[in-house]
């Protein structure tokens, strides 16, 4: 056993998992139905696979080569983008009104959000 074969199996062992996550958020994307459900799946199960196959490249690249950072960047940008890009698509979602509910009506207050009911405790 050399000493490269353990950082080889960390690698492949990462490869799998992130080709096995990416896999199941391509079939979660294509076969939920309701839209608010599917935003799980590109931006749960999809981030996981695409950050374990970069951490697989990084340990790699680190290993065999001269090491890059870029795909710390490149996981960085992602795990900053997937969750404001999730909540984007469903704020639009829910005010196209296909929820299946009327919104409530938006608070007085200064709150944000337009679907924040105010509690008001006299």
């Amino acid at each position: 056993m050399t000493g490269s074969e353990p950082i080889e199996f960390v690698v492949a062992v990462l490869l799998v998992i992130g080709a096995f996550f990416t896999l199941v958020a391509g079939y979660g994307l294509i076969k939920i139905k309701d839209p608010m459900s599917r935003l799980h799946a590109p931006t749960k199960a999809g981030t996981l696979g695409a950050g374990s196959m970069l951490a697989a490249s990084m340990i790699y690249a680190f290993h065999y080569a001269e090491g890059s950072v870029n795909e710390l960047l490149i996981l960085a940008f992602l795990f900053l983008t997937a969750p404001v890009s999730a909540n984007f698509i469903s704020k639009v979602h829910i005010h196209r009104g296909r929820t299946g509910k009327p919104l409530p009506k938006p608070s007085e207050d200064s709150e944000w959000a337009t679907t924040v009911e105010a509690e008001k405790s006299e």
